[in-house]
């Protein structure tokens, strides 16, 4: 997927850099450490006092061809994975070569050089050029990693390679240390099986070699470079600061501990939006790239789930999960999970912001079908007004607020994001009213919640007697949702409670849009979280009660059925099943979006209250033992 803001690297711009790569690869040299020689008999190995001196070293060539030969065997000729090698090798460096320039040009590089030949350069213009230099030596190597890494499909395999000392001082001695990384690697591949995901593991490994020394060499021009996206469209490859070019070819097969339905006990709503969602996203319809639910509204696109800690939130993932994974095996189509996690937050600057519009990119990708989680969201993003947040925190939350509903934000209804946390009330405002559906995940509640997990918890492996027959049948979903939507024909928090009482002895309940409006600007009063984004992710979810419909088992059992059928066939059907939207449905959205405010407005105030009176506490103590430090 190549965005409309990216750089486009000129593809003729590339095939003129093929002589220089075809070059380099015929005459990289690299350095490496002599041999020490054998210790004389009784004689004592002389060791240097300088500290930190490093052995003697020689330039080398790295016989790129002859290493290739030596993992095909006896046979003179290369193979055909040989040569694809060697062509893919000549491509990678005359992007990373091309997309270097494209990269320098604008910081003032070749007018630095200009004047550097024609006149000279004063030392503090030398020092810049230097450093443009080094910088431009470090992003061709990094971008002729991940090119040849993109174009090899394979997965990394092995041990990490030992590197060696890579050389910056031009963009020839960076790109000859990949070329003698892939001869290397080729030395050492037992046979040509083994030869692709060595050179992969080896690309890795520069690219991570590369990235630590960026941040450290770079300087300013580091954030340049973070800034802006390159892509070159033939390859469908993108260069976005050290993010690895998403790609479907070589993606890792999901591996994940799926949870059937009747595993999830208890969250009987968030259980059925889960299944609602699972049927939606494999609606997409791939060459118009667009989903019918989309266009006649109730597409969820964001959500947010929330509730205590082990009420489920796990569970409900992997059910969801691997819901979309079987239909989308049924149907033939591609399909990508991600949880993006603490882990993936950076201590360089920009680093975090990376790694999660790479995680958005690698979800959205209009030619698979996506599913991302943030997990601990709270965590992960940070309040933008929280001096506890870390700076990649605070990048995070930037990002995904751009991504979820910032001004080039395309929803196409091939990919769905939620949110999870245990403490949502710590999510920043703008970020949680981003996500246009709210899922309470409380666990079990009734008695029969409760016989029914520990009966599935416990296994079959015992001979206590189970004292009833008709287990699991509270989990039924349409008796047990229907129950659960009825509940919010009323408030359930207390604060917007006391706005509904006040509502309707002032107007009686609700009839017309107009009665809506007027409670709906009664709780903005009560709640100025409540805002415009707030009615607009309430009409969402009224839009998606409305095509709150069952689709029929049967499309999803065979994929000619529906998965296969083309556009206009799939939004004809699913436009038969729409309900028309009722007040109940209107009410009970209203007051599930604005308990969920209520809900974190009252866990957010009661935490600070709890934190005053922490502080009030420890200020008493410390004054009582400072009492008893001045009798003693």
């Amino acid at each position: 997927m190549i965005e409309a803001s990216s750089v486009r690297i000129p593809e003729a711009r590339i095939v003129e850099a093929y002589p220089a790569a075809l070059g380099l690869m015929e005459n990289a040299q690299v350095e490496e450490a002599l041999p020490r020689p054998a210790d004389a008999p009784g004689r004592t190995r002389f060791v240097s006092p300088i500290a930190g001196a490093s052995a003697p070293r020689r330039m080398v060539r790295a016989n790129l061809e002859a290493a290739l030969r030596k993992s095909g065997g006896d046979d003179p000729l290369l193979s055909t994975r040989e040569h694809g090698i060697l062509v893919s090798l000549r491509r990678a460096l005359a992007v990373g070569m091309t997309v270097s320039e494209f990269f320098i040009e604008p910081l003032g590089y070749l007018d630095l050089g200009e004047k550097k030949r024609s006149s000279g350069l004063s030392a503090t213009d030398e020092t810049q050029f230097r450093s443009l230099v080094r910088a431009r030596a470090l992003v061709a190597a990094l971008v002729t990693a991940s090119h040849f890494l993109h174009a090899l499909g394979d997965s990394p395999t092995g041990e990490p390679t030992a590197l060696g000392e890579p050389g910056y001082d031009t963009a020839n001695d960076a790109l000859s240390f990949v070329v003698a990384q892939v001869a290397k690697a080729a030395t050492d591949a037992v046979d040509n099986e083994d030869l692709g995901p060595r050179i992969a593991r080896a690309m890795a490994d520069v690219i991570d070699r590369v990235e630590g020394d960026a941040h450290r060499i770079m300087g300013d021009s580091l954030q340049a470079f973070l800034a802006r996206t390159y892509a070159v469209e033939v390859d469908d490859f993108h260069v976005r600061g050290f993010e690895r070019s998403a790609s479907t070819k070589g993606r890792k097969p999901l591996v994940m501990q799926f949870k059937q339905v009747h595993e999830v006990v208890g969250n009987h709503i968030a259980k059925a939006q889960a299944i609602k969602l699972a049927k939606m996203l494999v609606a997409y319809d791939f060459e118009r790239q667009k989903n019918p639910f989309v266009e006649l509204g109730g597409f969820l696109f964001t959500f947010v789930g929330d509730g205590f800690p082990g009420t489920g939130k796990t569970t409900l993932i992997q059910m969801t999960a691997g819901l979309v994974k079987e239909y989308c095996d049924l149907a033939g189509y591609p399909f990508v999970y991600e949880n993006f996690g603490i882990d993936q937050i950076s201590e360089y600057q920009g680093k975090s912001g990376q790694n999660c519009r790479a995680f958005i990119d690698r979800v959205l990708d209009p030619q698979a079908i996506g599913f991302g989680t943030i997990d601990d969201i709270d965590q992960v993003a940070g309040k933008r007004d929280d001096r506890q947040s870390s700076s990649g925190q605070q990048e995070v939350t930037g990002v995904l607020m751009a991504a979820f509903s910032g001004a080039e934000t395309v929803v196409r209804g091939n990919a769905s994001f939620g949110m999870f946390s245990n403490y949502p009330e710590k999510v920043d405002d703008a970020l949680r009213q981003r996500a246009g559906a709210r899922w309470l995940v409380d666990g079990p509640q009734t008695e029969n919640d409760y016989i029914d997990i520990f009966h599935l918890l416990l296994g079959k492996k015992h001979d206590v007697p189970l004292g009833q027959d008709d287990f699991f049948a509270d989990q039924a979903l349409k008796q047990a949702v229907a129950k659960s939507y009825a509940q919010h024909n009323r408030p359930q928090e207390d604060g917007l409670m006391v706005v509904w009482e006040r509502f309707t002895d002032e107007h009686g309940e609700p009839k017309t849009i107009r009665d809506v409006g007027l409670y709906l600007h009664a709780i903005k009063e009560a709640e100025p979280r409540f805002t415009g984004r707030a009615i607009k992710n309430v009409t969402d979810g009224i839009k998606y009660r409305a095509m709150d419909v069952e689709l029929p088992d049967e499309w999803f059992e065979n994929p000619e059925a529906f998965l296969q059928k083309g556009y206009d066939d799939k939004l004809a059907m699913i436009e038969d099943l729409q309900k028309p939207i009722s007040m109940d449905f209107i009410l009970q959205e209203i007051n599930r979006y604005a308990d969920s405010e209520f809900r974190y407005s009252d866990k957010s105030d009661e935490a600070a209250i709890q934190e005053l009176l922490r502080d009030h506490r420890v200020r008493q103590k410390a004054a009582e033992r400072l009492d008893d430090l001045e009798d003693d």
